[in-house]
């Protein structure tokens, strides 16, 4: 796995990873909740500039069009790019995910999606396959590149696919050191699927600032952020951290020219809370 640069000896851009259905993906990409308005248009276009070819919104962030502007000034080819957004509970109907992706279509100001994503299973609702469905007439229809799920249990991935015979691109979940998802990771693997990692520096935990992740970030010169996304990294995880100013965005980008030894990698197991740690996708008040 190498970098990619961009034409006109450009910045350099994240290796690629293959999807099921024949898309790639950049390995490690722009989160874009919470940022709304011209800081989040801002951060989009700063991001491109510096690198970053994958960029993740959803309509629950309402940032969808403070992206499109971002995209659109930001002067990079749109074949260059993997843009994915997901859509809402209200959506999860087969005609509902053919509006949804027409809205965010034109909210974005795009002619298709790279991937087009169900936000949560909402199981109470119970109406997650019908939005799976919804999603699969997309692909068959050629009018995205590829399909996802986010916060989806292995329970819900087996209805899906038992459903429809079609298993997701991506599963997009909660992960980082201290949110591991061993269980859920393995069940990705077995099926083909890529782990994205939402919150992968462990947003309000104080990962940062973990002796063990602070030890190793000062013996390699490097920030306790770079070690938390080269572990993601490491372990073929595609990790979307969110970040505005330009040298967190520098930063979180250059993860591809170093290595955790595996004693680095043992150390940080160690920081593994346990499954029940991470967002509950099944709970009511989880789920948009």
């Amino acid at each position: 796995m190498t970098s990619e640069t961009n034409p006109n000896n450009g910045p350099a851009t994240a290796p690629r990873l293959g999807l099921l259905h024949g898309h790639s993906i950049p390995h490690l990409g722009l989160g874009t909740w919470p940022l709304i308005d011209d800081e989040c248009e801002l951060a989009v276009r700063r991001a491109l500039q510096s690198g970053y070819r994958l960029i993740d919104t959803a309509f629950q962030y309402r940032n969808e069009d403070a992206v499109g502007r971002g995209l659109r000034t930001a002067g990079i080819p749109r074949e260059e790019l993997f843009i994915s957004s997901k859509f809402n509970r209200e959506s999860h109907s087969v005609d509902g995910v053919q509006r949804a992706y027409d809205l965010s279509l034109r909210t974005l100001g795009l002619d298709y999606l790279d991937m087009f994503m169900c936000h949560w299973p909402v199981p109470a609702q119970d109406r997650y396959t019908e939005a799976w469905k919804g999603l699969v007439k997309l692909l068959e229809e050629g009018r995205v590149k590829a399909i996802g799920v986010s916060n989806f249990k292995p329970r819900h991935l087996r209805q899906v696919i038992e459903a429809t015979g079609v298993v997701p691109d991506v599963n997009q979940i909660q992960l980082s050191p201290d949110l591991a998802r061993l269980q859920p990771r393995a069940v990705h693997e077995h099926l083909g699927i890529l782990t994205e990692a939402w919150s992968p520096i462990g947003r309000e935990s104080g990962l940062r600032e973990h002796p063990v992740v602070v030890r190793i970030a000062q013996r390699m010169a490097r920030t306790p952020a770079q070690i938390l996304l080269r572990w993601h990294v490491q372990q073929g995880v595609v990790p979307i951290p969110q970040a505005a100013k330009p040298e967190w965005l520098q930063e979180n980008l250059s993860v591809f020219d170093f290595s955790l030894t595996d004693t680095d990698m043992d150390s940080m197991a160690a920081l593994d809370r346990g499954e029940t740690a991470a967002r509950d996708s099944d709970s009511p008040e989880n789920g948009h």
